[in-house]
């Protein structure tokens, strides 16, 4: 069944690139970061990875190109739709499936090193048993001793404040600008993102709006329900160590 996040990025996959000042730039970054992190916590220079929310490919892309054995999975078919011909125009081997990260069934590979839920997917799950469901068929696609990394916002930080707008950003130059920005409205531990994207075409702006929904997930509420499924150990990274824009939670089974 088609859900609201269905929606947002089937509805953005063909302009989630343009988040970026530059995507490739991102997607390169984004693997020097994330790459030696899963190398040194499985201790293989090529890692076995499943990217269960991997959209258009941002970090897929780039553990592939450095040389991590990957397969994406992703709700979205017209995200994997894209991140399968990004893939194919550099010339990567990576299978793509669409996946409900509640069902990941549809991967057939098990026992891998690493399973991966960048970009701050798992607040995309409203209830704590969706979450549960989530990690306990992430932990069922690990081998033994693998590891769950995820990344997600702030939220311990950012329900102290409760921001309402995140501040916009503009990028390119003269009649291909664009202007991100973003609004978020709160309805207790929820808010309800609304993504705004301001394109200049050939000297005419087109706006676009893309709505999706959060739960603020804590991360003592996330750190018990990785408990609850059984992993072991359970490492929060900060940016100030990482590099990374967002905190990195490393988990071994």
């Amino acid at each position: 069944m088609e859900t609201a996040t269905d929606t947002f990025y089937d509805d953005l996959a063909d302009d989630y690139h343009l988040l970026f000042k530059d995507w490739n730039q991102s997607i390169d970054k984004q693997a020097a970061i994330l790459g030696p992190l899963l190398e040194q916590h499985t201790s293989r220079v090529a890692p076995y990875v499943l990217d269960c929310a991997c959209g258009i490919g941002t970090q897929t892309l780039g553990l592939a190109t450095r040389g991590h054995y990957l397969v994406a999975s992703d709700l979205s078919r017209s995200a994997i739709s894209r991140a399968k011909k990004e893939s194919d125009l550099r010339g990567l081997k990576i299978q793509f499936y669409a996946a409900d990260m509640r069902n990941l069934g549809p991967v057939q590979q098990h026992d891998f090193d690493v399973v991966l839920a960048a970009d701050n997917a798992l607040p995309h799950l409203l209830l704590r048993e969706d979450r549960d469901r989530a990690l306990a068929e992430m932990a069922e696609k690990l081998r033994p001793d693998g590891i769950l990394v995820a990344t997600i916002r702030d939220y311990d930080s950012l329900v102290q404040t409760r921001p309402t707008i995140q501040t916009p950003v503009f990028y390119g130059v003269r009649d291909r600008r664009r202007i991100i920005h973003q609004v978020w409205d709160w309805d207790g531990d929820e808010y309800e993102l609304h993504l705004y994207l301001s394109l200049k075409i050939s000297g005419q702006w087109i706006a676009r709006h893309y709505v999706s929904r959060y739960h603020a997930l804590l991360r003592n509420d996330l750190t018990t329900s990785l408990q609850k499924i059984g992993f072991k150990t359970i490492q929060w990274l900060e940016p100030v160590e990482t590099l990374f824009y967002q905190p990195i939670v490393i988990s071994r089974k």
